[in-house]
């Protein structure tokens, strides 16, 4: 199983909207994608900034090309991003699960 990191900032006025629209629009992109074990949405206040990451659960890297594209580490943005996001980091981070509760 491959764990998939992104992260993310909004302003803090717009961290709830951005918040809905993760659960709204990214999530089900996410398990409805053959081969997703799951994902979760995590996020800290700091200051007038908020940090978003969505860990993701995959059964391997075809499931992730099949959410993503070719370039597995690429990140993947939605065009609402625009009106939430501080900056884009260009890529993920993968991490292989060894072990889960």
């Amino acid at each position: 199983m491959i764990a998939r990191l992104w992260h993310g900032t909004t302003r803090l006025d717009r961290a709830d909207a951005y918040a809905a629209f993760l659960g709204d629009r990214a999530m089900p992109d996410y398990r409805g994608t053959p081969g997703n074990l799951g994902a979760q949405v995590l996020r800290r206040d700091e200051g007038e900034v908020a940090h978003f990451v969505t860990v993701s659960y995959w059964e391997d890297e075809n499931a992730i090309r099949a959410f993503a594209g070719d370039d597995l580490l690429k990140a993947k943005y939605y065009p609402e991003d625009e009106g939430f996001l501080l900056e884009f980091e260009p890529q993920v981070v993968h991490y292989e699960v060894r072990s889960a509760g």
